[in-house]
């Protein structure tokens, strides 16, 4: 029985340089089977060209707090959050909110859920500093996630921090940020190695990627098409220091 493999990338936001450079790394590892953990578009400047790409790749997109937020924002947000908004097609704003909370996998006898924030809601975020409490509430089933087996493997995103850690059973995983970790200022996305759809137990791994990518790019095209906030977007890309810490 051969080894299956999926990446699971998460928090484009809008940045087409890291978004490319990651599914080339992807490509070239011969990983053929992607899915996305939300917050597409927004804070960068190609929110558009991320979600044609993303539509063309990822096999599943669960929503994020900002594909939730940031199609039906009403004008009397900042102009930042309007010029990001109106960056998308209609038809891209309707794909986004329209897509599901939440997904789940078979492999290697486990089941593993992935979704965007936490398992109440794509707004209810859990830090890498969590509780117990925050930690159980990962793994139960909600009015989001549905019913089904609880999950003993749940893989999220939203905090653009990426991390892996295990207790009592259970594997609690942060994919970070394609477009704008703030661990570090590089890229990353989540590997799964496992038997695909199977529930007999058998080998199986995760591990996170780091991919290089053009910074100095990526900030240059924000800046030529005249994004509001560029220069904060420039600062986070460099220095991987969150907007609200500068």
């Amino acid at each position: 029985m051969g080894t299956d493999r999926i990446a699971l990338i998460s928090d484009v936001h809008g940045n087409l340089t890291a978004l490319e450079a990651v599914l080339a790394d992807i490509a070239e590892r011969g990983i053929e089977r992607v899915l996305n953990l939300g917050d597409v578009a927004g804070k960068g400047p190609r929110g558009s060209a991320c979600v044609d790409l993303t539509q063309q790749v990822c096999e599943v997109t669960v929503r994020g707090n900002w594909d939730d937020n940031l199609p039906v924002c009403g004008d009397t947000e900042p102009a930042e959050f309007l010029w990001w908004r109106d960056e998308l097609r209609q038809d891209q704003r309707d794909w986004l909110t329209s897509l599901p909370l939440s997904d789940d996998l078979l492999m290697s006898g486990r089941h593993i859920r992935l979704f965007h924030a936490s398992a109440t809601s794509p707004h209810v975020r859990v830090h890498v500093h969590h509780t117990d409490e925050q930690f159980d509430g990962m793994f139960v089933n909600t009015e989001m996630t549905g019913d089904g087996p609880e999950p003993s493997v749940v893989v999220y995103g939203d905090i653009h921090d990426a991390y892996v850690t295990s207790r009592e059973g259970r594997t609690l995983a942060n994919a970070g940020s394609v477009g704008n970790p703030l661990d570090e200022p590089t890229p990353s996305y989540l590997v799964l190695e496992g038997v695909l759809d199977s529930p007999d137990p058998a080998p199986f791994g995760m591990h996170l990627q780091r991919v290089p990518y053009d910074v100095e790019a990526e900030i240059a095209v924000a800046h030529a098409l005249g994004m509001p906030t560029a220069d904060v977007w420039e600062v986070e890309l460099r220095t991987a220091r969150y907007r609200g810490l500068q």
